[in-house]
């Protein structure tokens, strides 16, 4: 069964994660046209997720298992967390975009892989190299570099970095996996997400259904934008350590900077020039520790097994052991 082995479900958390935070660092190209409130966008993101998760669910049969999870106290209640440390990362990341904070979001989540690291090591017992040390100590020089130029504090970046990390936690440990984790999320947001989309109606500020059918395509479609990466992040985070995480994660936020700058012409001064120069140099020392490691355990050769030891703790010889094998 070599899909189960450890290096397949190495292989396979490496590219769930890649998807993820392909996926996320260009999500600012929607959400840049839904021509609504933020709060709008969250209440319909958790809606339609859920009806995409439900079909998702059907077609999966995995339907025991969602009620499994309901039925278990701690799980719900790991889940109940998790859903709304996401739902509040959601609401701060679609205020960014819609604010032209994009950079600032992009900050955020530059941050976030090295909390993801630092949490790794303190809840999970993950352990780095010297030169590890080294490339993520630039990195986070680079952060606070940029940090301290801006001249304000961060709080954009701040809490898209802190409320994913404890998400990421969370979902580390819950015992179900990607598909099934998401599905009861959903259900749990979902509730507040009717009430408060009820509420704004008779406020008269919600725009879905008042005639506008491409922004009302737009809004459905979230479902399919929010499940997809969650999933991936979700399957992602149960198979590989919060270390090699928290390098993965550099691609969503260089995405999501490509696409300020590049797309929507966001500033990016000589200031953030070097803090990110800084913080891609510190990528670069980590990824090729992990590359020279993983080189090295190839390369090593097998190890030999040891003879069987007679009475006394003696390893038999090779005559020794044919002598034994003729006189059974």
């Amino acid at each position: 069964m070599g899909g189960t082995t450890p290096a397949a479900q190495r292989r396979a958390g490496l590219l769930y994660a890649i998807a993820a935070y392909g996926m996320w660092g260009l999500v600012p190209l929607y959400f840049k046209n839904v021509s609504c409130s933020p709060q709008e966008i969250v209440a319909h993101r958790v809606l339609w997720s859920g009806v995409f998760l439900s079909i998702l669910v059907t077609l999966l049969r995995r339907w025991p298992e969602v009620w499994a999870a309901f039925r278990s106290r701690r799980t719900l209640l790991m889940l109940f967390t998790s859903a709304y440390l996401v739902a509040g990362n959601w609401y701060v990341y679609v205020f960014a975009t819609d604010n032209e904070q994009i950079t600032q979001a992009s900050l955020g989540y530059f941050i976030l892989p090295l909390v993801n690291v630092f949490a790794g090591i303190a809840f999970f017992g993950d352990r780095l190299r010297l030169s590890q040390v080294v490339a993520l100590t630039i990195a986070a020089a680079g952060v606070a570099y940029l940090t301290i130029g801006i001249g304000e504090l961060p709080w954009i970046s701040l809490f898209l970095a802190f409320s994913f990390a404890l998400y990421g936690i969370v979902r580390k440990v819950v015992p179900v996996d990607g598909v099934i984790g998401l599905t009861v999320e959903t259900f749990l947001l979902a509730p507040t997400a009717i009430v408060l989309l009820i509420v704004w109606e008779q406020a008269g500020t919600v725009k879905f259904g008042h005639g506008d059918r491409e922004l009302d395509g737009l809004i459905a479609l979230s479902g399919i934008i929010t499940t997809l990466p969650l999933i991936c992040f979700a399957q992602a985070v149960r198979k590989v350590s919060l270390v090699t995480i928290g390098v993965l994660q550099f691609l969503s936020p260089t995405l999501q900077l490509l696409v300020a700058i590049v797309r929507y012409h966001e500033d990016f001064r000589p200031l953030h020039q070097f803090s990110f120069g800084l913080i891609w140099f510190g990528l670069i020392v980590y990824v090729a520790d992990g590359i020279r490691i993983a080189t090295r355990k190839r390369a090593a050769p097998a190890i030999e097994p040891v003879p069987e030891p007679i009475d006394g703790g003696v390893p038999l010889t090779d005559s020794q052991l044919a002598a034994r094998i003729e006189s059974k």
